[in-house]
């Protein structure tokens, strides 16, 4: 769990990331959860995009998201989920 200033911190890297996972019409799959996943592991910080044609709730999703990885969800702007997760061999984000 994230306290406040740790989760400002991560808000102010993920200012510069670009999403790099849409999830559309076919929603979450076990092969998106995968990949999410292990981009997780090697990055941290991602940013995922909702694309307007899915059927399923933003905040859904992200609890969704959250539960399957065990992963923080900093922050969601309209369609945008700004997630995060300590790598467990090679941490590179040291948070205050």
């Amino acid at each position: 769990m994230l306290n406040s200033k740790q989760r400002a911190y991560l808000r102010s890297l993920g200012n510069e990331l670009e999403p790099i996972f849409q999830i559309g019409k076919g929603g979450l799959s076990e092969e998106l959860l995968d990949q999410l996943d292990a981009v997780l592991e090697a990055r941290e910080l991602i940013k995922v995009r909702v694309l307007k044609n899915c059927l399923e709730d933003e905040e859904a999703l992200a609890e969704e998201i959250s539960e399957a990885l065990d992963c923080d969800v900093v922050q969601r702007i309209g369609r945008v989920l700004l997630l995060y997760r300590q790598s467990l061999k090679d941490p590179q984000i040291i948070l205050p």
